[in-house]
């Protein structure tokens, strides 16, 4: 007998507060393949993965998980685990495929019915309107480096929020900027593949400027009751040592990793000491009168994607560098202990550092984990079992210091697990797997992991059990 065929009724150990959000996550490109179905147009990662060496192996999204043809077979899985909400992305070139104009409709359409269709099965579902995939004509047009695009994006906020505002209650603007621009535009290891630290420094802006305005685009057209968020993976910093010049690269990579998106929308500032730093590559003249101001509109809650800490010492990174402005102050120093098949370390406690600092940096505002989760080797035995000890411990000891975080003071309303579904997994291809549904992507058969069962009786429960 599996935890999904009895729910127990026992209290949990660490039992969450009532009203927990429990759910799981995936990204449009990552999972839905159709890529050139319905009027959908490449964005830039269909671009990308096409270029010879960019992704492993020369795999793309064309299929991923064809997700778009099994929306109903993969909400059966989600209604199986018990998950209370469903966070998903929406492809902006499969609703506005030049990313200016009217809307395709058939693109509206598929996400009606995944939307209806999770409610129809008691699902809360989590519209996140970026996750990566600019349309390629944009890019064309100079990006997320020029203002238009943010422009466009406001645009795009309206026309899916009208479309879906009815009986979506809860939106994400954008999904890790942080990754889109200083990876997509820095060292050029995510589309689209460029390395300027100046066009990865005007990325960011604009991403804080299209947040801005697609909030308001929310506002205007959503019920008064609608959630309206943004998702940052913020890095919890580590210095090596007490020393003062390991303090100083600690700085540096909070002002570009986190401050440069936490400072712009909560407080309507950029960090002064990002401008200093950053002084060699631009003096920032593109940010305009009310730029900040617009950046700021207030939300409702703050998503945080936590995998693991960041640990670094006085030195020098090697070029091309994402950490426009720290490159030359700074180098990475690998954590200590287990590692994922990502060669990221296991380590809780950053997680219950980066929410301890936000109850005290932003106090008042919910937190939401709208990632959290962890790539290992996985693979069917003769039996069909897929069994991932590592992950369950991972997810085990991440959940209890979210719970820790909780009983300290953090006010953090849900989880979201990464991932629903194995998937395209960016740059490594179809090379890691991090989903607690094993997925063949010859046949697209699914099979629920070990760790399927285990969150599924972990939801049940309310929390962790002994």
């Amino acid at each position: 007998m599996t935890a999904l065929d009895a729910r127990p009724e026992t209290t949990a150990t660490l039992r969450f507060p009532a009203g927990f959000r429990w759910g799981t996550a995936t990204a449009a490109y990552q999972i839905e393949g159709a890529a050139a179905e319905d009027g959908r147009t490449p964005s830039i990662w269909d671009t990308f993965s096409r270029i010879p060496g960019k992704v492993r192996n020369g795999d793309t999204g064309d299929i991923a998980a064809d997700h778009y043809h099994r929306v109903s077979e993969d909400i059966a899985l989600m209604k199986r685990l018990g998950v209370t909400d469903y966070r998903f992305s929406i492809a902006w070139p499969r609703v506005q495929p030049t990313g200016r104009g009217p809307a395709v409709q058939k693109g509206l359409d598929f996400y009606r019915g995944l939307v209806d269709e999770l409610l129809a099965s008691g699902i809360r579902p989590v519209a996140t309107l970026y996750h990566w995939d600019l349309p390629q004509e944009l890019e064309d047009a100079g990006g997320w480096p020029q203002r238009e695009t943010a422009q466009r994006f406001g645009e795009y906020a309206g026309i899916v929020s009208g479309a879906l505002g009815d009986r979506v209650a809860t939106w994400t603007t954008l999904n890790e900027p942080w990754c889109a621009a200083f990876l997509g535009y820095g060292n050029g290891v995510h589309a689209p593949g460029r390395t300027s630290p100046l066009a990865s420094l005007r990325a960011a802006h604009h991403f804080n400027l299209a947040h801005g305005w697609a909030v308001r685009e929310l506002r205007s057209r959503l019920p008064a009751q609608c959630e309206v968020s943004l998702t940052l993976n913020l890095h919890a910093v580590r210095p090596l040592s007490d020393s003062a010049a390991d303090a100083d690269a600690t700085r540096r990579i909070d002002a570009v990793g986190n401050r440069i998106f936490l400072d712009p929308v909560f407080h309507g500032r950029l960090p002064e000491d990002l401008v200093r730093d950053t002084a060699p590559v631009t003096d920032w003249s593109f940010v305009r009168d009310g730029d900040l101001e617009a950046a700021s509109a207030p939300i409702d809650s703050l998503g945080i994607n936590y995998y693991s800490p960041t640990v670094v010492a006085a030195g020098s990174s090697p070029a091309p560098s994402p950490w426009a402005g720290a490159e030359e102050h700074v180098r990475f120093v690998p954590a200590p202990g287990p590692r994922t098949a990502m060669d990221w370390p296991v380590d809780a406690e950053g997680l219950y550092e980066l929410l301890t600092r936000l109850r005290d940096d932003l106090p008042g505002v919910p937190l939401v984990i709208t990632e959290n989760g962890a790539a290992y080797d996985d693979y069917a035995d003769p039996s069909g079992a897929v069994k991932d000890p590592e992950r369950v411990a991972y997810l085990r000891a991440h959940l209890a210091a979210v719970h820790r975080a909780i009983e300290a003071g953090a006010d953090v309303r849900g989880y979201f697990l990464w991932s629903l579904l194995d998937n395209f997994e960016w740059a490594y291809g179809y090379s890691k797997r991090f989903g607690i549904v094993h997925v063949d992507f010859a046949t697209q058969r699914r099979t629920f992991k070990d760790s399927a069962h285990w969150y599924a009786d972990v939801i049940a429960r309310g929390g962790l059990s002994s």
